[in-house]
């Protein structure tokens, strides 16, 4: 029996967000190594199953399917957790994501994705949770906002305030109904909560927006730091060079 592709999503999504260690990083690693196995599977059998079909037809349906498990794929790559001994740069790897998902989910919804960001530096995990937060908010876009004669957009912006980081995720569309809390808007809530944060929810006659708000750490606060005082260097421009007196 072929499982629905959004409830494996949000049954992964539950799993992680609820670890309560350090350790569940081995947890993870092998959920990902399955993963990634049972995606590759499935592409080599229905490959298998294009090549061997004699209708023409039947060979453009299932290398369809094909190129979208590979998008799936690249979606489940670009919300790989980043190496927890560094700080990860957010605005790449939020980029790489939008540009995953939209492959995945939106281009086939005519969904017009504009991204912007920040300079900002996450400790790997904190960055991943970041990942899962804006990939369920744009899965949530997907599966139930209405945009009718509007040219749908979708705007995601990550920016610093100070030592906050501040998220939005909004559109133009309209929701058929008011915005509830449903299973994945409560694991977004849970994972917001474990970065310190919330999310605001806004729905008005022009779109729906929610916006995450979480504080730096320590370490991200200087790595924010040594960023704004590199910028102010080069938009000062090349320092002088004092000469020793003689």
């Amino acid at each position: 029996m072929v499982r629905d592709n959004n409830s494996l999503e949000h049954e992964m999504t539950e799993r992680v967000a609820q670890l309560p260690d350090p350790d569940g990083s081995l947890l993870l690693r092998e959920l990902d190594h399955r993963v990634k196995n049972e995606l590759t599977s499935a592409i080599c059998a229905v490959s298998a199953k294009a090549v061997q079909s004699d209708s023409a037809a039947v060979k453009a349906a299932l290398f369809d399917v094909v190129d979208f498990l590979h998008q799936w794929a690249d979606v489940h790559r670009a919300l790989h957790m980043p190496d927890q001994r560094r700080l990860t740069d957010a605005a790449s790897y939020l980029q790489q994501l939008c540009f995953a998902m939209t492959k995945y989910r939106l281009d086939c919804l005519a969904i017009r994705v504009l991204y912007s960001a920040d300079d900002l530096r996450l400790e790997g995990e904190r960055c991943w949770k970041l990942g899962l937060i804006v990939s369920e908010l744009l899965t949530n876009v997907a599966r139930h906002v209405e945009f009718g004669a509007n040219h749908p957009e979708l705007r995601v912006k990550l920016m610093l305030v100070g030592d906050v980081v501040r998220c939005g995720v909004s559109d133009n569309g309209s929701a058929p109904e008011p915005i509830r809390r449903g299973r994945g808007l409560t694991i977004v809530s849970e994972l917001a909560s474990s970065l310190g944060g919330r999310v605001h929810t806004s729905c008005a006659a022009e779109g729906s927006s929610f916006l995450l708000t979480f504080p730096l750490t320590e370490a991200e606060k200087r790595a924010a730091g040594a960023t704004h005082d590199v910028l102010k260097q080069k938009k000062m421009g090349r320092p002088r060079r004092l000469e020793a007196s003689r």
